[in-house]
């Protein structure tokens, strides 16, 4: 195990500025998921870590040593690629085996660090198979105990399931979980599914744009968010927005008006936004009810998802295009084309000023 430090770290790609000002800490034996949309710099943030990209500007350390200028097979790292990319013409044994042969570890060794990485693996049945003959979910085992036999001090993943279906990607995400448990390693994965940076990471890092948006738990992240774009990003389905009008307020709460919810009394601090500041309100699709249409103050049931366990029913305001969500357990009386009143959980909902950061409960500071 071993602790990664960045510090002020710059990545620039001729005129691109990839990554900006960087400035993270990675625990020993943390499970930490760099997290965000494409061209965020995700991707290239971990092959900086590896030493696959040079570092513009900035100080990277592993276990408290610099290693800005050492090579990759320095580093104490194993990458784990989105491509399996095994060799084609070797067995699982030769493949996992073969970056001790080329550090010239010796022949007991390799074989006693391949057989136990098998074994954690599960792969032990399988070492005398080559590629062709195994399903993607064991390839990807196989290239991930490949990594692990070289014993590193930090493991990477770069979107290493994302080539796998459905019910695959669910089977190796309890796989990785279990594999983390039961041998402690420093890791950080790299992926734009935020469902596998939730049910993964003991810490997850939003990107956006080569900048850290935010840093925290799993529940931190969804029930805390301190922008729109982490409300928006993590979470699925993703979190509804509305526009709303500040109405007044002091440090015990504030009044707003929202189109289609009428007046909110809510707990966040205004700060310093004046009455009639325009905001965003947030609320996550569990945290909305629906009730029977009063008024002007409804919405109009567009469709109907049932997923077994539970619906996702689909709204759309008056006078908008934007589709808002409701979910709740299954079964639902809801059906389209009906009229019906939103009626969020106040103590639930979310509010974000002009540069979309969030409001603060009354007695704390607004989030950074």
């Amino acid at each position: 195990m071993a602790s990664v430090t960045l510090n002020k770290i710059n990545k620039v790609f001729g005129s691109t500025h990839i990554i900006k000002d960087l400035d993270l800490e990675v625990g020993n034996g943390e499970f930490v998921v760099f997290v965000g949309p494409s061209g965020c710099g995700k991707s290239t943030l971990l092959r900086l870590i590896a030493g696959l990209e040079s570092i513009t500007e900035g100080d990277l350390r592993i276990a408290g040593d610099l290693v800005n200028d050492l090579p990759p097979r320095e580093r104490g790292v194993g990458m784990v690629f989105q491509s399996y990319a095994l060799y084609p013409h070797m067995t699982v044994y030769e493949n996992m085996a073969f970056g001790l042969k080329l550090a010239k570890t010796d022949k007991q060794s390799i074989e006693q660090r391949v057989m136990d990485t098998a074994r954690i693996l599960q792969l032990e049945e399988l070492l005398h198979r080559k590629p062709k003959a195994l399903s993607g979910g064991q390839r990807q085992r196989v290239a991930m105990g490949r990594a692990m036999a070289r014993e590193p001090r930090i493991l990477l993943f770069d979107e290493p399931l994302s080539n796998l279906d459905a019910s695959l990607r669910v089977q190796m995400r309890n796989e990785i979980a279990r594999l983390h448990h039961r041998l402690g390693s420093t890791m950080v994965y790299v992926t734009h599914d935020q469902v596998e940076a939730m049910t993964l990471a003991d810490k997850i890092v939003v990107l956006r744009d080569g900048r850290i948006e935010q840093v925290g738990s799993p529940q931190t992240l969804y029930q805390q968010p301190a922008t729109k774009f982490v409300a928006g990003f993590i979470g699925s389905p993703t979190m509804n927005f509305m526009p709303a009008e500040l109405l007044g307020g002091d440090g015990q709460g504030c009044k707003i008006q929202a189109p289609g919810l009428g007046e909110l009394v809510l707990p966040q601090d205004p700060g310093g936004e004046p009455s009639g500041a325009g905001l965003t309100l947030g609320v996550r699709p569990e945290h909305l009810r629906l009730a029977e249409a009063e008024g002007d103050n409804a919405f109009e049931i567009v469709n109907v998802e049932y997923l077994g366990n539970e619906v996702y029913v689909y709204l759309e305001p008056k006078a908008s295009d934007t589709l808002l969500i409701h979910r709740s357990e299954a079964p639902s009386r809801w059906a389209i084309g009906q009229r019906v009143a939103l009626v969020p959980e106040l103590e639930h909902v979310h509010l974000f000023d002009g540069q979309d950061r969030a409001l603060a409960l009354a007695g704390q500071r607004r989030a950074a």
